[in-house]
């Protein structure tokens, strides 16, 4: 192992945090799909500014503008918070007796607890800048809920949270952190909207989903009286992958001060935000043939297997079937994964611009299973004092395996991974994983099946189930 030379943590100077945000697609071979309608017409600017901010609609429809301007309004509270460290993980590093170089890029250091923090400022800001008085959203573990809670709080707007009803049971505290914001904060499934009843009238949909949370979320904001409300949704979209490519950015410049470059970059994958946020420019050096050798691996639970098992296909990004039609890989907009204690990776899909770098084969992805990330975790927070958000060990666990096969093969590999949030409101989730009850569950073929089974046809694109048409 080399001698230390290296800081633990190095943070950027308040004038090194990016004055822009880097869009992806603008350096991919080929962007990804168009969003569409369900009769499959390519949704315009007109389609979308009565559920988004039209701020937002504009950075979702750009794939031709590499780098937007970060306005002074977010700026200036990024500036409370950033720059984030980057964190050398010297004693897992040792405890792994591998010559691998492990960094982790730690987004937890404020009140959300996360990266999510980075796109709430952003889209409460431009809905604040249009007008409005209302946002609406979902929330799984209850991060992005967190988040947008405190950026609707600054900027003075009402925020309405549906938050998955498996989480909202597991997580009171969390919930209370939203309210202490001022937040309105609803179980989903819930009997206040009509999707809402219709999924709570099954017993089997009553854990909830992000999709039934996305579901109940819109058709709250489309009621807000004089047209003062509009959804913000804290991952998947390709305005929410632009915001959180601050991550990377900064991951970058820390790199370069450092003098070192990752040979692998890992990231838990639900929606795709914060992997496509942490690996935008290192991908982009790659796509450009500056660095055409890096590896991605995006990491997934094995209780909601979109990537590895999904199809690529357009599907709602939604259960109620409300929302247009994204290209991705989905498991069906009805597939409801068992409620497994990393809330904020339990979508049927994934971001569009990560499903297409997989699909183009740019993007590794592995699945874990859960028992196994809080082994990963638990060992992690012993070493590097910090614990870490469920979602985030998965990132964790295959940093870890990719640490012991260099300690195989003796290669002093750089590998760097996305720690984007703190667990302490996820104990019930520890408590489980130590006293033996925690279990894993993988879905069946069958059940995909099922979930497979609602995925549109679209009209001279594809079938029921998602097989393109000839």
């Amino acid at each position: 192992m080399e001698t230390q030379k290296n800081p633990y943590r190095i943070y950027l100077r308040e004038d090194q945090i990016p004055t822009q945000y880097y869009n992806l697609r603008a350096d991919m071979p080929e962007p990804p799909e168009p969003m569409r309608l369900p009769d499959g017409t390519v949704a315009q600017f007109e389609h979308l500014t009565p559920v988004f901010a039209d701020e937002l609609v504009r950075q979702e429809l750009d794939d031709q503008t590499r780098y937007v301007d970060i306005p002074e309004g977010i700026r200036e509270m990024y500036k409370v918070y950033r720059p984030s460290p980057l964190c050398r993980a010297y004693n897992l590093e040792k405890a792994l007796g591998t010559p691998a170089k492990i960094y982790y890029k730690f987004e937890g250091n404020n009140t959300s607890g996360s990266h999510k923090l980075n796109s709430a400022l952003a889209q409460a800001y431009y809905a604040h800048e249009q007008g409005l008085t209302t946002i609406t959203t979902e929330t799984g573990a209850g991060q992005w809920g967190t988040a947008l809670s405190e950026a609707a709080a600054h900027y003075g707007l009402n925020c309405d949270v549906f938050m998955v009803r498996a989480s909202y049971e597991q997580k009171p505290f969390r919930r209370s952190v939203m309210q202490t914001f001022g937040a309105q904060v609803t179980p989903s499934p819930s009997q206040e909207t009509e999707i809402g009843r219709k999924m709570y009238a099954d017993e089997a949909n009553r854990s909830g989903s992000l999709g039934t949370a996305i579901s109940e979320a819109v058709e709250r904001a489309l009621h807000v009286p004089e047209n003062k409300g509009r959804y913000q949704l804290g991952s998947v979209l390709n305005q929410v992958v632009l915001h959180q490519s601050i991550i990377g950015l900064e991951s970058l410049a820390a790199f370069d001060e450092l003098g070192e470059y990752p040979d692998v970059v890992i990231g838990c994958a639900g929606g795709g935000s914060n992997l496509g946020g942490l690996i935008a420019p290192f991908m982009r050096d790659k796509l450009t043939g500056e660095k055409p050798d890096t590896r991605f691996i995006a990491v997934e639970p094995a209780s909601c297997p979109s990537l590895t098992r999904g199809r690529y296909a357009y599907d709602f990004a939604d259960t109620g079937q409300t929302c247009p039609l994204v290209k991705m890989y989905t498991l069906g907009n009805g597939f409801i994964p068992s409620p497994d204690h990393a809330g904020g990776l339990r979508y049927h899909g994934m971001s569009p611009i990560i499903s297409k770098l997989k699909h183009d084969g740019y993007l590794d992805v592995v699945s874990v299973k859960q028992t196994d990330v809080f082994a990963a975790a638990e060992e992690f927070a012993k070493l590097e004092t910090i614990l870490p958000a469920p979602e985030s060990a998965h990132a964790i666990c295959v940093a870890m395996e990719e640490a012991r096969k260099c300690a195989e093969t003796g290669e002093e590999k750089v590998i760097l991974f996305g720690l984007t949030g703190t667990g302490y409101f996820d104990m019930t989730a520890y408590e489980a994983f130590n006293n033996g009850t925690m279990v894993d569950h993988v879905p069946t073929d069958e059940e995909l099946e099922r979930g497979f089974a609602t995925i549109p046809a679209v009209p001279g694109i594809q079938d029921a189930g998602g097989a393109p048409v000839a």
